[in-house]
Parts: structure tokens; sequence; C-alpha cells
């Protein structure tokens, strides 16, 4: 029987699952295909949510996704794969496939000889927000300082800014600069807006207890220092490609793959979006590769059509906390709603990421679906953003 073999269960990996499943059925149903997906943990998390004061309410659990559309879980993690053999090894298991999806995701970097780095905290992973939020739970007045003004940052200090003192420490001249000049007024205003102090061209030079030392000689207080600076693609992509890209990502083609049989997807493949950008490390880019990647993997044994990977318009929503929200369009990020209105943009979001459970076929009709004309909120082109 043959066996597509899912690296991952973030977005990108659940929806492998899906994509796989879907191509099978479409084969017939007996088509004699196996899918297994290797995730050690029991749930999806949903990643852009965990800057919310609630973290474990971000998560889902594979087997209401998994167990319906009739792929396998197994939890394990991977160590090891052979392209050569066909085999992973996971928890020291040999494992055969005959097509692979890579969707292992990335992770935080951490900071490399950074004096008290083992009292950081990041809002990365689960367990890392968890013990953020625990740490901070019955702290009234805290202060905490945030390593990083882009995307993740920006969240997590103006989610944080609700219940104390924040200040956002950032090497570069400007807040925001990942996401170019587009929203920077808007962002600005709103840190303006909930108090929240920075500091540019600066870092963070040590982490004590309860302060933190800057890179200007500043010792200023923290109960925790939360770090979101850097991302890269999981290490499992360098047994894949000795050709990553900056992010430690894998090169794809149009249907995803990277090897005669291996497909990568989410924020371990660097798809073209277009002539001039690739794909963002974003649940926006990783769900729909995810299922066209499990898709292609399945119909490729199946002798099934496969489906190229076609990208929906890029848009970005930045929550700000209590000051609302901002929503962008296009790569030059041109702000489309600001305040109250982005915010109800960014709930739907929040909604729109929850994969359907429980039933098969709304699974596999989501799994289906891999363009949205417009994603999330279909604003007007030529609408004039509100004022913040």
């Amino acid at each position: 029987m043959a066996h597509v073999v899912i690296v991952g269960g973030g977005f990108a990996g659940v929806w492998s699952a899906a994509g796989a499943a879907l191509a099978r059925r479409r084969a017939g149903g007996d088509a004699d295909l196996r899918v297994t997906l290797i995730a050690p943990n029991e749930h999806l998390v949903l990643r852009p949510r965990l800057y919310e004061p609630e973290p474990d309410l971000a998560k889902v659990e594979l087997g209401r996704i998994l167990e319906p559309i009739g792929a396998r879980h197994l939890r394990a993690s991977v160590s090891t794969i052979d392209t050569g053999r066909r085999v992973v090894v996971a928890d020291g298991e040999e494992i055969g496939y005959d097509r692979l999806v890579l969707a292992a995701g990335s992770r935080l970097v951490p900071p490399q000889g950074l004096p008290g780095a083992e009292r950081l905290f990041d809002i990365d992973t689960l367990d890392g927000a968890r013990r953020l939020t625990d740490h901070l739970r019955d702290r009234e007045e805290y202060s905490v300082v945030v390593v990083g003004a882009g995307f993740v940052g920006l969240e997590a200090a103006t989610e944080l800014a609700a219940r104390g003192r924040v200040l956002l420490v950032d090497q570069a001249a400007v807040v925001g600069e990942p996401l170019g000049p587009g929203p920077r007024k808007e962002i600005e205003a709103a840190l303006d807006e909930l108090g929240v102090e920075r500091r540019l061209q600066t870092t963070v030079t040590e982490v004590g207890d309860g302060y933190a030392v800057l890179s200007d000689g500043a010792r200023v207080e923290a109960d925790a220092v939360v770090w979101s600076v850097g991302m890269r693609a999981s290490e499992l992509t360098r047994q894949v490609s000795d050709e990553l890209d900056h992010l430690g990502r894998v090169p794809v083609d149009r249907r995803l793959r990277a090897l005669p049989e291996v497909f990568a997807a989410g924020d371990t493949a660097a798809a073209p979006f277009d002539a001039e950008h690739t794909v963002m490390q974003a649940c926006q880019h990783a769900t729909p590769m995810g299922k066209v990647a499990g898709y292609n993997a399945a119909a490729d044994l199946l002798g099934v059509p496969l489906r190229d990977f076609t990208p929906a318009p890029y848009v970005t929503c930045l929550d700000l906390g209590g000051a609302g929200a901002i929503f962008t369009r296009g790569w030059d990020r041109r702000v489309m709603a600001s305040g109250a209105e982005a915010k109800e943009v960014k709930k739907l979001i929040n909604q729109y990421i929850h994969p359907p459970v429980d039933d098969a076929q709304q699974i596999l009709a989501a799994a289906d679906h891999v363009y949205t004309e417009l994603p999330f909120f279909p604003l007007d082109e030529e609408k004039t953003a509100p004022a913040a």
C-alpha cells in the first residue's frame, strides 16, 4: 500500500493530511493509500493567536481533524530524513514513505551569548505562551520589556500594555521595520495611545532577576523580558536540500515539489508568490500550501492530476490590543482599515484559521478551498482607511 508521510502538526501539516485525503477520495473510495502525520503533540496550535491572554484557547485536538478523514497520527519527533532510502526516523523508529511532505514549521531563533538568556520568555510555542501568562497572571502593574518591534513583538507589546508597563526595544531605527512604511503612522499612534515606550537602535545585553540591561547602558525594571526576534525554518530542511534560502527554507516548484518524492509546505518551503516575492512564514500561506502539497503528494501516487499553488492576494492584519488593529493589502501594505474596524477583521481572521472538526465532509470541502480572492474581509479596493 502506498504511503504518504507528513512531518509536522501545524497548519501546513494538518492541511497536508486533509489534502492527501481529498486526493484519495478523488481517486475512488477504495484507493490504496495510507496517510500518516508525524508530530509530537496532540494539538494543532493556532500559533498566530498565542499573543492573546489565554493561550490554551489557541489549540485544536489533532484527532478531531485527522480521524474523520482516515489519517493516522503518530505522536513522535522526526530526527532524520533519508531521501535516498525514502525513510524518516521518528523517536528511533524507521518509517518508510512513497511520498513525503515536509511541514515541520519554524522556530524562534534564541540569542547567542546573552547573559541571563534562560530568563527570557517567548510566545513562539504554546508552552512558552503559557509560561509567560502564568508568570504575569497575578501581578498588578507589571513591567515588561519586549525585544523586537516586528509583527510578533508589536502584537505582544500592545496586548501586554493592557495590564502593565511595556518597553519595546529594537535594533532598527523605526518600529515595524519588516512591515515597511505603509502602516507605520498607525502603529506609532497606537503605541502612543497605549503608553508603550520605545527604545530604538537598542537591544538587551543582560537579563537579570527583575531587570534588563540595554545596550545604551540603561538598567530598566522588568518582571519579564519577551524575546520575539528572528524566525528560521526547521533544521530538517538541511536533510532535504543544500540550497536553502536566508530563512532556511527548501526551494520548491509551483506544485510545491522539492525532490521527486518530497514536497514541502508552510514555513519550511520557499515557494514563489510572484516574480518578486516568496511566500511569508504565516498561516495565510501555510494553510493553502499544505492543502496543495498534501493533495499533490497523494495525487502523484494515485494518477490524479496535480494542482499548482496559486497564492491569494497578500494581506496582513496586525492586532494592536486596546488600540484596535490594522488591516493592510498588498506587499506595500496599504492600510485599508484601522482601529475598531480592523479589530473586527482580526476577529474574523482568528475564527477563519480554526479548521473544521469531527465532520469529514466539512474538512475535505475546506481542503478543496485553496484560493481566496480577497482573504478574510471584502474591503473595497479603493476604500480609504478610517483614522485610528
